[in-house]
């Protein structure tokens, strides 16, 4: 909120100028848009809640939060923290419930000015469908993923091996920018699938309370069982599974630390967004190549290109179809830095002074001068 307030007071202000011959006052205005509504998923639901509600009360407007109902309690201690330092009531507002009742709700209210919303293609397509058949709210969508990763035989390898790691398999793959379509110049792609599969068998997993667990659980049985039944496909596509692929246990909801190798690009497993533990690892020859396979998705949300070589790395990035392209990183974010997507991932942006965007109305006024002074 802090940070949020910091670049709003930089970009929301008055503009003003007079007209050519100095008749007119010409001034911008950008005021709140009123009651804007923020719609978070279960995967991040503290991060969540905060991407939305700091731009929108920044700007000076109303909040109602419709939490998972998978996660609810996070939001609603949120709420209660708000009220005990002072917030004003009605200033903080927050809603528990289903996405098809609450959600529905909220999205078809003729008195919510605007939806912020971050989770699936699907739900993000109603949600849109809802502005349309109520008061034409404002709306900003946030949604699912399938990002390529493309790592070329003249990177780092080790820098490449750990941060693709990450890139899949943080949160238990339960992150809408992961890379999960990873791919491997020819060069190092045997050494490179090799490392990925030791750094997927040595993750722990168990109990998130143990210091030494760095694998926990799926959100729920509906989610595990999805990710199993991709996989299943992938095997039945014929794609080589290296490592995991199972149900892990016999208690909770956790998934085995998965990799395919010899993904083709037509495999379920390589367009459908599995949200968890599965890597999918693809080979290329040529730069162009790559590029072409990369983009032939109907998403656009973030991309990973690794090289030591700035000109590939500026050409690729430039050429990807990505809200968001990590350079021999991934999933570094930063809160001043914008994040959205292309595409099916939707439009508009979280964070930064490009969020704050969406939380205003601009509002343009000319007025005479009775008496020209210049």
């Amino acid at each position: 909120l802090q940070s949020m307030v910091c670049q709003s007071t930089g970009s929301s202000g008055i503009n003003a100028e007079y007209g050519a011959d100095g008749s007119t006052l010409v001034y911008t205005r950008h005021e709140p848009v009123g009651v804007v509504g923020g719609i978070i998923p279960w995967n991040f639901p503290l991060l969540m809640f905060a991407w939305k509600i700091a731009p929108m009360l920044a700007c000076g407007n109303t909040a109602v939060m419709k939490c998972a109902e998978q996660t609810p309690l996070t939001a609603l201690y949120v709420a209660k923290l708000a009220k005990e330092v002072g917030f004003p009531d009605g200033v903080i507002n927050v809603l528990s419930g289903f996405g098809h009742t609450a959600g529905g709700a909220m999205s078809h209210h003729m008195d919510i000015d605007k939806i912020g919303f971050t989770g699936s293609t699907e739900v993000g397509k109603i949600i849109q469908q809802a502005s349309g058949q109520s008061n034409l709210k404002r709306v900003t969508l946030e949604l699912g993923g399938k990002s390529p990763n493309i790592v070329f035989d003249d990177c780092d390898l080790e820098q490449a091996v750990g941060a693709s790691h990450m890139g899949l398999f943080f949160n238990v793959g339960q992150c809408c920018c992961a890379g999960s379509r990873l791919y491997v110049q020819e060069g190092i792609y045997e050494r490179f699938v090799g490392e990925m599969v030791k750094q997927a068998q040595a993750r722990v997993l168990g109990d998130p309370f143990d210091p030494r667990t760095n694998h926990g659980a799926q959100i729920d049985a509906t989610q595990l069982n999805k990710i199993i039944g991709l996989v299943d496909s992938g095997v039945k596509q014929g794609a080589s599974l290296q490592c995991g692929g199972g149900q892990y246990g016999d208690k909770g909801f956790y998934m085995e630390p998965t990799v395919f190798a010899d993904v083709k690009d037509d495999m379920d497993i390589s367009t459908q967004e599995i949200f968890g533990p599965v890597m999918q690892i693809s080979s290329f020859k040529t730069a162009e190549e790559v590029i072409e396979r990369a983009n032939n998705t109907n998403y656009g949300l973030a991309a990973g290109v690794f090289t030591k070589n700035v000109d590939k790395m500026y050409q690729v990035s430039s050429a990807l179809k990505a809200g968001h392209v990590w350079g021999n990183t991934y999933n570094v974010l930063v809160t001043q830095s914008p994040f959205g997507g292309y595409k099916e991932s939707g439009f508009g942006r979280d964070l930064g002074e490009y969020a704050l965007s969406s939380y205003t109305e601009v509002k343009c006024v000319t007025m005479a001068v009775p008496q020209k002074n210049s």
